[in-house]
């Protein structure tokens, strides 16, 4: 892997594309192994910069230039302030608006331009999901002339709240964040895309608790607020999951070089790549602690030695993601809770009038928690209501996904589309790479799909359903909403047949020219999952389930065949 080179498989790129589906499958996912997704070193200098210059030292900057504190390398002077945290918050919601945080660049199929977010969003006409049909004024599917006024306008709100002098209080001004607020929830009941890119369900209380609250009982509730994300994020890992996303993530990180440790997390390289009994104990382990013992102990330790061993952990936590670099490129949202565990639980200790108990009235932190828990239990019983994003489903491995495969020579329909970018094989063509080159790279990600529970049970559906399946372009799902929409996190409710039905409309594809397969998270209280094979010219054609039992019996490349499938509904 070279600072400007990729690393790929090493074969030879034409006969490669030649061999069958799943022949391919295994050597990506056995080069994932040791090397990850294999980007140019370049790539993680980049996302280091953006990160510290741009979101950090920039951030810093404009919280304490404009809340009259000094600059940003006195950090002992500004690091406790709450402005501060209130405008780094604010920071962090400008630039997941503008689509310059989470799933930017190359790492989210974004290589040429590396920015979906404004550029799309502020275009008319352009692909606009609603979260729930049901909702009135709402229909439709493209942006019109009123949504880009509310983004814009919300954008122009956070940054009028962004750069504004503190009040009397030496806070943001409360009547500041009013508008915000309320174009963020008008926003996002006609557009999910953008609510989600916004980080709505974690930001958006935030602002609230910054509106209606004064200190101390601002601060008691801002730390009710992060517990829950940690605490749900936690529970949302128990099952069988979360342990096939610990081994790719290893994989994936270029701080860990170690080829032998990578490989440590794998039952037997390269006869059996399923989790080896240090990724479950690593996932299961320290991973319990991390996301539910730590929060715990922050929320309700009365001693300094604890509460200063569970901060250690969770910025530990949060900065190893970083390390990662993983696919969504989460590293704003990581930096800023890196710092929040700082500012919440060392600046304001609970020993000093800042615990939960210590809120005012009591009963009080028990209306935050409950209603901050409302859409973590309604998307873990019930994710088909709920995107895994509120439902607080970080990293948990079980997600809505799906695969999106297409007949020779129609991959290029999708350019009739009105889309944020175009194939991501055609970007990296642009960019540079040889057309072979280029194919191979973009289909690493299927390898790192597979790897994935859930994966199995995708590729399980196509091998099923197309028995042409070694001639078509499979393409995961997640990346190819990037391209249609601008941002994906990888919530697969972007990218069922409400966006499928969106494409067709200007793609025209024929009967059989684009196969969907895709799958919903599976309920904490069911041990199978729902799928769905959408026709983009007929609509769904197949409904089925799986056991996820069977998912994670099995090889990424299923040597042994398609795991089991139950149909209980197919067209015609």
């Amino acid at each position: 892997m070279g600072f400007t080179t990729p690393n790929l498989p090493a074969v030879d790129p034409a006969v490669f594309l030649q061999q069958p589906l799943m022949d391919r499958l295994k050597v990506l996912v056995l080069k994932w192994v040791d090397y990850g997704y294999g980007v140019p070193r370049m790539v993680h200098l980049i996302y280091l910069v953006k990160l510290v210059v741009f979101y950090a030292i920039c951030g810093v900057t404009i919280a304490t230039a404009t809340s009259d504190l000094p600059a940003f390398w006195h950090v002992a002077q500004w690091w406790d302030q709450p402005i501060v945290y209130q405008k780094v918050i604010l920071w962090t919601v400008l630039l997941e608006l503008l689509g310059l945080g989470g799933s930017w660049g190359p790492l989210a199929g974004k290589t040429k331009p590396m920015t979906g977010g404004f550029r799309f969003w502020a275009r008319p006409n352009t692909i606009r999901l609603r979260p729930w049909r049901r909702i009135p004024l709402t229909g439709g599917d493209r942006r019109t002339w009123f949504d880009i006024a509310l983004y814009v306008l919300l954008a122009a709100t956070v940054i009028a709240a962004m750069v504004s002098p503190p009040d009397d209080s030496g806070l943001v001004s409360p009547a500041l964040l009013i508008a915000p607020m309320v174009l963020l929830v008008l926003l996002g009941l006609r557009d999910k895309t953008i609510f989600l890119a916004a980080r709505g369900e974690q930001y958006l209380p935030a602002l609230f608790i910054f509106a209606v609250l004064a200190m101390p009982d601002m601060i008691i509730a801002l730390k009710i607020l992060i517990f829950t994300v940690w605490f749900w994020a936690g529970i949302s890992k128990f099952g069988p999951h979360f342990t096939s996303v610990i081994p790719p993530m290893v994989s994936n990180s270029p701080a860990m070089p170690l080829k032998w440790l990578k490989r440590a997390h794998y039952r037997n390289f390269p006869d059996d790549v399923r989790p080896s009994h240090l990724a479950t104990f690593m996932a299961h382990g320290p991973g319990t602690v991390v996301e539910i013992i730590s929060p715990l102990a922050l929320l309700l330790s009365p001693w300094p030695w604890l509460t200063y061993v569970a901060v250690a952990i969770m910025v530990g936590f949060h900065l190893f993601i970083i390390s990662t670099f993983p696919l969504a490129v989460p590293s704003e949202w990581n930096a800023l809770f890196a710092y929040a565990v700082v500012f919440l639980f060392v600046g304001f200790p609970n020993w000093q009038g800042f615990a939960v108990w210590d809120m005012s009235p009591p009963w009080l932190a028990v209306v935050f928690i409950t209603a901050l828990s409302f859409f973590p239990v309604l998307g873990n019983l019930r994710p088909d209501l709920v995107s895994f994003l509120p439902a607080m489903r970080q990293y948990a491995g079980n997600w809505a996904s799906a695969l999106w495969a297409f007949a020779p020579g129609t991959e290029e329909k999708l350019n009739r589309v009105t889309r944020s970018a175009g194939n991501v094989v055609d970007q990296l063509v642009d960019y540079g790479y040889t057309p072979d080159d280029a194919e191979l790279f973009a289909q690493q990600i299927l390898g790192w799909r597979s790897m994935h529970s859930q994966g199995r049970g995708l590729f399980s559906v196509l091998l099923k359903n197309l028995p042409d399946i070694d001639s078509r372009s499979v393409r995961e799902g997640e990346i190819v909403c990037n391209t249609l929409v601008g941002f994906n996190f990888g919530d697969g409710h972007l990218h069922n047949e409400e966006l499928i039905s969106a494409v067709q409309d200007e793609a025209h594809f024929e009967p059989g020219e684009l196969i969907v397969v895709w799958v919903e998270s599976q309920p904490i209280h069911r041990k199978v999952q729902h799928y769905k094979v959408i026709d983009a010219a007929l609509g769904v054609i197949e409904r089925g389930t799986w056991q996820v039992a069977d998912l994670v019996a099995e090889q990424p490349w299923l040597p042994n065949g398609p795991i089991p499938l139950t149909v209980t509904f197919r067209s015609g």
